[in-house]
């Protein structure tokens, strides 16, 4: 039960996000990005994630309630708050409370394990669990489990905390993300999939099928228990942007049962970095495209490096956003993509730790930005897994990015 000392602290949190969502230029910045995922150029569009530097800029510290559940609502409105104050970029602030439904989706029959690193943020390993063909069999298709009196329960719970504040929305399933390397190397281990490339490629592309046809049936089974929701808002999409946009749903959409035609989507195969263009296309993207094809409008890509690849990413059905990561040739992605698809560019972190040099940063995104002119291009600042405990250096690097993106 959250006591009424609590309530007053998140209620007050709740007033100061409602009156930043009212400000014009929130408004002004949902047109931006309509227009923006709809193709048509109105400047380069900034969205800067944190991550794990949200302990840096946001510590548990700064936290005032006391019951566990109301303090991870105070984090999330303070959050907000913060972001709006202190990252000038191109965020929308709603002026909404989202409540997830009880949703429960079972494992794929193996649990992966991964020896532990010794430091806190250090990173772990794999501990393979699929070691032969035969392991293989161990796997099952997830099952959905949708608890509707729980979800009625935290709808309700919402609406008396937030009702005559936000706008208190339940909402399903609405971020489709398709992964399945990534599911499949906790399972068989990175290096050991590598080999099957070589050595065991029947293993993979069984493998492959395998994960491609689960995913088929979660997403039928979401249909079916009627648990998809519109991400045509500020929904984040892909591997970063949001899902703004007229073009979706589709004009025949029923609005109490949304269809994959309705919603973006995305897919991702980071762990195929390294691999040649046609081998991620034999290995994954074949079962990804297939996997995207039912939606509305499509992302791919994350950190991997697609300047070689494009050619195989433009023939996945409506694809609109594509992340041209750090290591990407801009140069060739952008003669590539051209005006056709989002260049979703991801500036490389690392430029926020160390010695922070403003001059650098300016020159590092004019650079793309020039080469990018006739781009429709995002700027996505993410894995910023620290600022070294300077939380000034997000406000520096995002007022510096604003300064350019005005001159183009």
């Amino acid at each position: 039960m959250i006591t009424q000392k609590d309530k007053k602290i998140l209620r007050d949190l709740a007033k100061r996000v409602a009156d930043i969502a009212k400000l014009p230029i929130m408004e002004q910045r949902r047109y931006m990005w309509k227009q923006h995922n709809q193709l048509k150029r109105v400047r380069p569009m900034i969205l800067v994630f944190p991550e794990g530097s949200w302990r840096e800029l946001l510590p548990q510290s700064v936290l005032q309630c006391e019951d566990e559940t109301a303090r991870q609502m105070e984090w999330e409105l303070r959050r907000r708050i913060y972001h709006y104050e202190h990252i000038h970029d191109d965020s929308v602030i709603e002026k909404k409370w989202v409540v997830h439904k009880a949703i429960k989706i079972t494992d794929w029959g193996l649990q992966p394990k991964r020896r532990p690193s010794s430091q806190e943020t250090g990173s772990w390993g794999f501990e393979p669990v699929i070691n032969d063909y035969s392991d293989l069999k161990k796997l099952r298709f997830p099952e959905v489990q949708y608890d509707e009196r729980e979800s009625m329960r935290r709808l309700e719970e919402a609406q008396e905390l937030f009702g005559d504040i936000l706008d208190v929305e339940l909402k399903g399933i609405s971020h489709i993300s398709f992964h399945l390397m990534a599911i499949y190397c906790e399972l068989r281990g990175l290096e050991q999939v590598m080999w099957d490339m070589y050595d065991n490629p029947n293993m993979l592309h069984e493998a492959m099928a395998v994960l491609e046809e689960g995913h088929r049936r979660l997403v039928q089974q979401y249909v079916e228990l009627n648990l998809l929701s519109l991400n045509n808002d500020d929904t984040y999409h892909s591997s970063g942007g949001v899902g703004y946009t007229d073009e979706l749903p589709k004009p025949d959409f029923n609005p109490k049962r949304i269809r994959p035609c309705d919603m973006w989507a995305s897919a991702e195969s980071q762990e195929m970095a390294q691999v040649s263009p046609e081998q991620h296309y034999e290995f994954v993207m074949q079962y990804e495209k297939r996997l995207l094809e039912p939606f509305g409008l499509n992302g791919y890509g994350c950190c991997e490096d697609l300047t070689n690849k494009l050619d195989y990413v433009l023939t996945i059905p409506n694809i609109r956003r594509i992340s041209i990561s750090p290591w990407a040739d801009v140069e060739k992605c952008a003669e590539k993509l051209g005006n056709k698809y989002i260049f979703s560019w991801k500036p490389n972190p690392s430029y926020l730790v160390g010695n922070f040099d403003p001059e650098l940063i300016r020159n590092y995104i004019k650079h793309t930005l020039e080469v990018t002119k006739n781009c429709i291009i995002e700027i996505i600042l993410k894995d910023t897994h620290t600022c070294e405990n300077h939380p000034e250096r997000f406000t520096q690097w995002t007022d510096i990015a604003q300064e350019l993106v005005n001159q183009y």
